[in-house]
């Protein structure tokens, strides 16, 4: 049996067991889309199969395609949910405003999963050389610089990231700047980034549109 839910519902599915798994749709884009599982997300891709046994069969804007313990469920996509984001002509990713007010959401770094926070203030992209570590960059080989930051003057080195990428809206070639330490504590998605692509709000949610 098939039954059709909107985004950020949950959706339980129950074995004979007993087990259950509790699924949500958080982000949807054209053969892809971000399910949480049991509170832990995960980006998929159609075909894919997630360490809990889930499936994603396919994906589109009108909604994602589910398998879980030989049963098919389809979750859907109501437009007004800030947190879902749609392929359109030109690759677009639609941001809900989270807690304070920021944007939060889940991209790629060199096609590496990563957290961004979105921050208009930041010159580039600014992580932490903790977070540049776990990404595998040689960060070291840069040129050393000194950013000011809600601490004070930090230690820091300018590189290129060879892609940076929210959703499906990709740009090569970003800029970014390592700070050395732990802060901060998420990444942040700033002008390097969003200078080149089309930024905007639709009623409390942030628009990305790819220029190409």
């Amino acid at each position: 049996m098939m039954r059709l839910i909107g985004i950020g519902l949950a959706l339980w599915l129950l074995c004979s067991a007993g087990w259950a798994a509790n699924l949500s749709v958080k982000m949807l884009a054209k053969d892809s889309a971000l399910i949480e599982i049991n509170g832990k997300q995960r980006m998929m891709r159609a075909g894919q199969t997630s360490p809990e046994g889930v499936t994603l069969l396919s994906a589109s804007r009108a909604g994602a395609e589910l398998e879980y313990e030989g049963q098919r469920y389809s979750l859907g996509l109501e437009k007004h949910i800030a947190t879902a984001f749609e392929q359109a002509d030109l690759p677009e990713v639609r941001i809900a405003s989270g807690r304070g007010g920021h944007y939060e959401a889940s991209g790629r770094i060199n096609g590496i999963p990563v957290k961004f926070m979105v921050d208009t203030g930041a010159t580039s992209v600014a992580m932490s050389s903790h977070a540049a570590e776990q990404l595998g960059i040689n960060y070291r080989a840069g040129q050393e610089i000194q950013v000011s930051t809600a601490n004070g003057i930090a230690a820091a080195y300018n590189i290129w990231l060879d892609s940076v990428s929210v959703g499906s809206v990709e740009v090569k070639h970003v800029e970014a700047a390592v700070i050395i330490g732990s802060s901060p504590r998420t990444i942040l998605l700033g002008n390097s980034y969003l200078s080149l692509v089309d930024m905007s709000t639709e009623q409390g949610v942030l628009v990305l549109k790819a220029r190409h």
